[in-house]
């Protein structure tokens, strides 16, 4: 692979984690975000644009190597927003892969594309046993986001790697995240993964960190080279002892989605 790493939502959180982990495992990055990416790192290639702009982001795809698609709405909202940003932007990125003749994409999907699959009693889940099932509008984004995937590899021939991430986050700040964290070290190795492993085709994987207490397979992310090392459980005692230990019968840690899946998350009660 020659050319830099386009990385899109390049200031967000888990661009921010990304542009100081992939660096350091050989990877050239260009930077790209609606706001002026901070900090930059040397020999960082940055440019500022919207994602929907099919046009500005065919150009900053121009001589890339691969694309990583970060940018979006990274939670519930009302389903014109979701739609622009979330679902456009992700059409977006893939036509402007193809027409800059990028080869490999990786998308952030998310658990919430099967929000409502329960959680099982017994074992773990795999990317099979959990089809299509959002819990949101977003959820519903992400579903359509590894469909235009599939149909970008199955059409046109590249390689697209979607990874169902769980809870990135500096660390687990709920009994919940004690299953679905994905550590700020594992996202790096994640998509550092993504980026190697060859020739993929289409690919549905988790993103999760080795956890204890996860419902989450990783055989199809370590076929793909992914090798965790960090496990929540490290921070299961301070959160137990003001959470207490976690009910399963309870909706939050009952379905994959947690809290999306409750009525809370209704799109009623997000504002544009």
């Amino acid at each position: 692979m020659t050319g830099p790493v386009l990385v899109t939502g390049a200031a967000g959180l888990i661009g921010t984690v990304l542009r100081g982990g992939l660096p350091e495992r050989g990877w050239s990055l260009r930077s790209l975000d609606v706001v002026p990416v901070p900090e930059p790192r040397p020999g960082e290639e940055h440019v500022v644009a919207d994602t929907t702009d099919l046009a500005a982001l065919t150009e900053a795809a121009r001589g890339a190597g691969a694309l990583v698609h970060l940018a979006g709405i990274a939670t519930e909202s009302t389903w014109p927003a979701i739609a622009h940003t979330n679902i456009d932007g992700t059409y977006c990125a893939l036509e402007a892969a193809r027409r800059a003749g990028v080869g490999r994409v990786v998308l952030a999907s998310s658990n919430h594309a099967t929000g409502y699959t329960p959680r099982p009693d017994g074992g773990l889940l795999r990317e099979v046993d959990a089809p299509p099932r959002p819990d949101t509008y977003y959820g519903v984004s992400k579903v359509t986001m590894e469909a235009l995937g599939s149909l970008y590899a199955d059409r046109y021939g590249l390689d697209v790697v979607c990874l169902r991430i769980g809870s990135a986050f500096p660390e687990p700040t709920t009994t919940r995240h004690l299953s679905t964290w994905l550590s700020p070290g594992d996202t790096v190795r994640l998509v550092d993964a993504a980026l190697r492993t060859p020739s993929p085709g289409f690919a549905v994987v988790w993103g999760v960190s080795a956890n204890t207490r996860r419902w989450w397979d990783l055989t199809a992310a370590r076929a793909l080279g992914y090798e965790p090392e960090d496990d929540a459980e490290v921070y299961a005692p301070a959160l137990v002892a003001v959470h207490g230990e976690p009910d399963l019968t309870d909706p939050v840690h009952a379905r994959v989605g947690g809290e999306y899946a409750t009525a809370e998350f209704d799109s009623d009660n997000f504002d544009v």
